[in-house]
């Protein structure tokens, strides 16, 4: 069994064919999607499309180059979808510091903010970080380590980085970039992070494994991120794909 723990199936490149994309993947042995909430009104596409799908369920929150969506009142609303069923996360939230698309101290207020919402709703986080990853953890380190758990989404920091992360009890997502050859430290992280600290994910339709590099991804090529994981570690597929589906249940408290 897979578990994807970060697709984003509410993207337009979905919109011709989401339903036969969806229907067929348990077909390659996908049993559950962790559809990730984006923008504002990626998040009421998504609330509405995890009601439709059993095997599908869903997060809540403002991925940093979005935050410009957020106010007072929205806030307060995404506290009230916390309570919604198959809510199962707060995100993806953190910092992007390659696209700014706001200034670094508007999106360092807003991901603190969601930070302290995850924990008061008593919900794991689902962590996005791009060219800030030490501040990233410094924020995580600070606000919010110890208390509800989460994950480090597609990881891109140092091998040293992602053992103090595992210390601070952090998954790492890891997806189609470990597929790469010139991703020589996320192998390293793939390789020798305690398996029990992994889950694999899509960030789907983005980031495809190879061969599939610069398509659409989707969760039927999570296959190959298995695969890869076990031949760095020298282990079978079927160990990855098992303790990757239990970490995933754990992080996000689904039975």
């Amino acid at each position: 069994m897979i578990f994807d723990s970060h697709a984003h199936y509410d993207d337009k490149q979905f919109d011709e064919d989401r339903e036969q994309v969806l229907t067929h993947l348990k077909d390659v042995g996908v049993e559950r999607v962790v559809n990730i909430s984006n923008g504002w009104d990626d998040m009421l596409r998504m609330l509405d499309m995890i009601g439709r799908y059993p095997f599908m369920y869903g997060t809540v929150g403002i991925h940093p180059c979005k935050v410009s969506d957020l106010n007072e009142e929205r806030m307060e609303r995404l506290r009230e979808f916390c309570h919604r069923d198959k809510i199962v996360a707060v995100g993806e939230i953190g910092l992007d510091y390659y696209w700014m698309s706001d200034p670094k101290e508007v999106q360092r207020e807003w991901f603190i903010r969601q930070l302290h919402l995850a924990k008061e709703e008593n919900l794991p986080v689902v962590i996005h970080s791009r060219d800030a990853s030490q501040e990233t953890f410094d924020i995580m380190k600070a606000e919010h380590a110890g208390t509800t758990g989460g994950v480090i989404h597609c990881y891109s920091g140092s091998y040293e980085m992602a053992k103090e992360y595992v210390k601070l009890g952090y998954y790492l997502g890891i997806g189609g970039v470990v597929t790469f050859k010139n991703s020589k430290v996320l192998k390293k992280v793939a390789a020798e992070i305690p398996l029990e600290s992994i889950v694999v994910e899509t960030d789907c339709p983005y980031l495809a494994p190879m061969p599939h590099r610069g398509t659409r991804n989707s969760s039927a090529y999570l296959p190959l991120v298995i695969e890869e994981i076990a031949n760095l570690r020298g282990i079978s597929t079927e160990e990855v794909e098992q303790v990757t589906y239990e970490n995933a249940c754990r992080l996000y408290h689904i039975q």
